[in-house]
């Protein structure tokens, strides 16, 4: 398959003006501390793929690997940043959950934070700021008044945030500015559709997809018998009673999925893929990526043509619209 720049499809990033690929690179994992091992320089090499394939839109977070995912992308970044559009975060970073204390306890010490992304990222502008704490956050209108005067002084181009809670959304947006969301929404997890996806529609709010594979669940390579390495987040999905059983009910609506794919001539991945993308308040979908592989694995999900009412209908069936339940938290 011809997989060459020109090709890969973008969309405009709601009322942010930005023009990003439909296939994203998600860095969580890049930070090496909760995915399991990671090697630098796969990642340097996957970033340098994917870009040269139309991949535009990076999405990282203050927070994964204490900012090595930043600084990772900063680096890969040297000397051609204006071919990147820089999606990152905050908010994590030192909050107390025992008190549900944010570290941004003033508009300047929030400032302050982001220019910790900058540095880390080695830039001096980031495209967009999205705020990672979601409802537990006390200090939403703080962050909203510094993510603002970054915007005026063009250190950040547009802000969004990250929730899976249609209230705070709401709040975020009160005054109309937010220009994105990104939120967990997959085959399994089809809860977004009900009340937030629509809202971001009538509002022009760019929807950023994480979770597309439902970490890894929808690429078809986990077994009941899978386990996980040391490091590596989901091993709760064994040590936990409760999302043990989400995890084998997700692995058994896999199994039905499979012959769908096929039938269509995809893989698990390429399906997933394509079925966020079908929704038309889908801006970009970031996977998590670690090397080469995964990374053409995923572009060529861009390729592929939409799936037909027919087909949507028949995974309307094993997870209706709404429907599904999600193992991670937002």
């Amino acid at each position: 398959m011809n997989t060459n720049l020109q090709s890969l499809s973008q969309r405009v990033l709601g009322k942010s003006g930005l023009s990003v690929s439909e296939i994203g690179f998600g860095l969580w994992a890049a930070g090496g501390d909760a995915w399991g091992p990671t090697n630098d320089q796969e990642i340097l090499d996957a970033i340098d793929f994917t870009l040269e394939r139309g991949v535009n839109f990076y999405d990282t977070a203050d927070v994964y690997g204490a900012g090595h995912s930043e600084e990772l992308l900063g680096k890969a970044m040297q000397n051609r940043r204006e071919k990147f559009i820089v999606a990152t975060k905050i908010g994590w970073r030192d909050f107390d959950g025992e008190r549900g204390q944010s570290a941004y306890t003033s508009v300047e010490k929030l400032i302050q934070g982001v220019e910790g992304n900058l540095q880390r990222l080695n830039t001096d502008y980031i495209d967009i700021i999205q705020s990672h704490i979601d409802f537990r956050d006390p200090t939403m209108e703080i962050i909203v008044e510094g993510f603002q005067r970054l915007q005026k002084a063009g250190k950040v181009k547009a802000y969004g945030v990250s929730t899976s809670n249609f209230a705070y959304l709401q709040a975020f947006n009160q005054d109309g500015h937010c220009a994105t969301l990104q939120i967990d929404y997959s085959i399994l997890n089809r809860t977004a559709e009900k009340e937030i996806l629509p809202y971001c529609l009538e509002n022009n709010i760019g929807v950023i997809v994480r979770g597309a594979l439902a970490m890894g669940i929808l690429a078809g390579k986990f077994t009941p018998e899978t386990r996980f390495p040391p490091g590596d987040f989901r091993s709760r999905w064994h040590d936990n009673e409760e999302e043990k059983k989400v995890f084998l009910s997700d692995l058994a609506t896999v199994a039905q999925l499979r012959p769908l794919a096929e039938s269509q001539k995809m893989s698990l991945e390429q399906l997933a893929l394509r079925f966020t993308l079908q929704h038309p308040a889908i801006t970009t979908v970031i996977p998590g990526i670690k090397n080469i592989t995964q990374a053409d694995k995923n572009i060529r999900a861009g390729f592929q043509p939409p799936l037909e009412g027919a087909f949507m209908q028949q995974i309307d069936a094993l997870v209706p619209p709404g429907g599904g339940r999600k193992i991670w938290p937002a």
